[in-house]
């Protein structure tokens, strides 16, 4: 084991399913997530290619987590995240509880109010300006928790109303962990201190992390919450290897996927992305948990990878339990 450190940080895999996931690569990384001692497999919710390729397949959200839900026995699994621009909340509910009760209880449904507005023109979906978003998203995210009560719930919103509105069979435990991703203070951050179990957040700095996690905290004395009942993750991309020739060529295969990431390791850590060898990934991640992140979604950038993936299991994973 990497680290003499004692470390209680979940580290778990993330892959953007709309750029190449096919069944059977889907199924290699759920082995490799339950082999590999992953505690999770979360995926990104699209209907296309974001990054210039309509033509690479993007295999349906749902349909792949319900083959997880029954097809894993250990890992969580989820989307990171689903756009309430896609899906109606009292939908995505019952979508969820049923899923959640299929696993065992073991999904973890993340939401967000939609941002890419290429997708949404291409297939003829509205993408209302960011103002109706948020409000939608807001309104969005208390139906899904009211539809969990387990009891008749009239909701009174200006999107998403509920008027005695139950919804069976109630996820296990009553309720699936809801995980809120983003960083705006005067909107986001307030529905993750009135409704998340989880806050997710991607392209910050360890610098930058710690205020916009106090403002958080703030917001969540304002709305009578614990703030310590709401769990901190982040999505970070990571370029992993022993040696500066095994990353410079994982680096080179990952532009070639995602030409807009940064094409250097000095960029690629000034971002606030991992890079290095994997005792380098390990003290990164210990700096992480040291400003209260608890969980760390690995965004796996290139899916046939699955030697990178496997070092991790190796050498990082168990330097984290």
């Amino acid at each position: 084991m990497i680290g003499e450190t004692a470390m209680a940080i979940g580290l778990c895999l993330m892959i953007e399913g709309q750029e190449g996931l096919t069944w059977e690569r889907w199924r290699r990384l759920a082995r490799a997530a339950e082999d590999g001692g992953f505690e999770a497999l979360f995926r990104s919710d699209h209907l296309t290619g974001l990054f210039g390729d309509p033509k690479r397949p993007s295999l349906d959200t749902w349909a792949s987590l319900t083959w997880l839900a029954s097809n894993t026995s250990r890992i969580r699994f989820g989307p990171l995240v689903c756009p309430l621009t896609l899906h109606h909340p009292a939908l995505l509910a019952k979508r969820a509880a049923g899923v959640a009760e299929l696993s065992g209880g073991r999904l973890d449904l993340g939401i967000g109010a939609g941002w890419h507005e290429g997708e949404h023109a291409m297939f003829g979906v509205p993408f209302p300006p960011l103002k109706e978003r948020m409000d939608r998203f807001e309104c969005g995210a208390r139906a899904i928790r009211a539809l969990w009560q387990g009891r008749p719930v009239t909701l009174e919103q200006p999107y998403y109303a509920l008027r005695d509105a139950e919804s069976y069979p109630l996820p296990p435990g009553g309720r699936v962990p809801l995980i809120v991703g983003g960083r705006g203070e005067k909107r986001t951050l307030p529905i993750v201190a009135a409704c998340a179990d989880e806050w997710n957040i991607t392209r910050i700095t360890l610098d930058e992390y710690p205020a916009k996690r106090g403002v958080l905290d703030a917001l969540c004395r304002k709305a009578g919450r614990d703030a310590k009942a709401i769990r901190g993750s982040l999505m970070v991309p990571y370029i992993v290897g022993r040696d500066a020739r095994e990353r410079d060529a994982r680096l080179t295969r990952v532009r070639q996927i995602f030409p807009r990431v940064p094409d250097t390791e000095a960029a690629w850590r000034a971002a606030g992305f991992l890079y290095g060898e994997p005792a380098r990934l390990v003290d990164e991640l210990k700096r992480w948990e040291k400003v209260g992140v608890a969980r760390v979604m690995l965004q796996t950038l290139d899916m046939e990878d699955l030697a990178a993936i496997e070092l991790l299991a190796r050498e990082v994973v168990p330097a984290c339990r």
